[in-house]
């Protein structure tokens, strides 16, 4: 009686492990989002064409930016929010 006392319980705190995972978890949707948002209101990037990409938590970041700094600017954003693994830069700029 007492081992399935005991088998209850690690069955229990299992289950709230698991639901406290795909809790933090941040859908696709919402990163795309908070990129899109963040990237809307920083002065170097916003006012550009940037496509935002994501899967997985991976970003992809598509389109024509002013110049390299912009370029480099959008994936720091991207970078930092929350949920992304990973940022692909595949934004153009005219060189220097």
């Amino acid at each position: 009686m007492r081992w399935l006392g005991f088998v209850t319980l690690i069955a229990i705190l299992s289950m709230f492990a698991i639901s406290s995972v795909a809790a933090n978890r941040v859908s696709d949707d919402e990163i795309h989002d908070a990129v899109k948002v963040a990237l809307a209101s920083d002065r170097d990037v916003r006012g550009t064409t940037v496509v935002v990409e994501v899967k997985d938590g991976v970003v992809t970041l598509k389109g024509r930016v002013f110049n390299q700094k912009a370029k480099k600017r959008a994936a720091r954003i991207a970078k930092k929010q929350k949920g992304v693994k990973k940022v692909i830069n595949e934004l153009t700029a005219p060189p220097k």
